[in-house]
């Protein structure tokens, strides 16, 4: 697949078609992926490939967790668990407790363990450049190192003609990841991939077009466009 195709199709497929486990495709998305460009080619990421069906099930269990905190701030009309207006994250802006015994309908949630590839994607802190620590406002620098790897394992996927999805939300629940899967301390959970045969594949993606998003010389003039090179 040209690789054109394969950036402008690969929107996030979330349902699968019921397939066999495909280990040698997997492998050779892997050994694609590896290709990202990471700070001082640390290449900080490790993968776990989740098979034991136990094992699935518990991160759906937590990722249907982390999903009521998230939709309890959606309910609210709130970007879950983003920084205030000076930057800075100083707590949930909902009551947790409370959105624990929400009920919801996700069918990505509930299916997740059937999902025919469960990948958990890891980040060795130790090997992250976070060159934004120290200044007032949330670091977002160190995942430059770990999610264009993340991305890739997604482009190589769709390049074989699949789909997937990477999502944060396990994230909320990383404490007890960490116990399930025995990931050492200096280890934290980036994500969680799934990959398969897309039930629906969406190849008309829809994206802010390019004049929305940039700036010509400062913020807030005006946007780029071919007539201004």
């Amino acid at each position: 697949m040209e690789l054109f195709e394969v950036m402008t199709t690969a929107g996030a497929v979330r349902e699968y078609l019921d397939v066999p486990r495909m280990d040698e495709v997997l492998y050779e998305i892997l050994d694609t992926a590896r290709f990202a460009p990471s700070g001082g080619n640390r290449q900080p990421w490790r993968v776990l490939v989740v098979k034991d069906l136990e094992l699935r099930r518990s991160i759906r269990e937590l990722y249907s967790e982390g999903w009521k905190e998230y939709m309890a701030h959606v309910k609210r009309g709130l970007v879950p668990f983003a920084p205030i207006s000076n930057g800075r994250w100083e707590g949930p802006a909902v009551d947790l407790e409370e959105a624990a015994g929400m009920t919801f309908s996700n069918q990505y949630a509930h299916h997740l363990d059937e999902s025919p590839v469960v990948l958990v994607i890891l980040a060795r802190l130790l090997d992250l450049a976070c060159l934004d620590n120290g200044l007032d406002r949330q670091s977002i620098v160190g995942g430059a190192s770990v999610y264009p790897f993340a991305h890739n394992i997604l482009l190589a996927a769709r390049s074989k003609g699949l789909g997937g999805v990477m999502t944060t939300v396990i994230c909320r629940r990383e404490p007890e990841m960490k116990r399930l899967f025995e990931i050492p301390e200096e280890f934290a959970v980036a994500g969680l991939i799934t990959i398969g045969t897309p039930k629906k594949l969406f190849t008309k993606l829809t994206r802010k077009p390019v004049e929305d998003f940039t700036y010509l010389d400062k913020y807030g003039a005006a946007p780029f466009t071919p007539a201004s090179m």
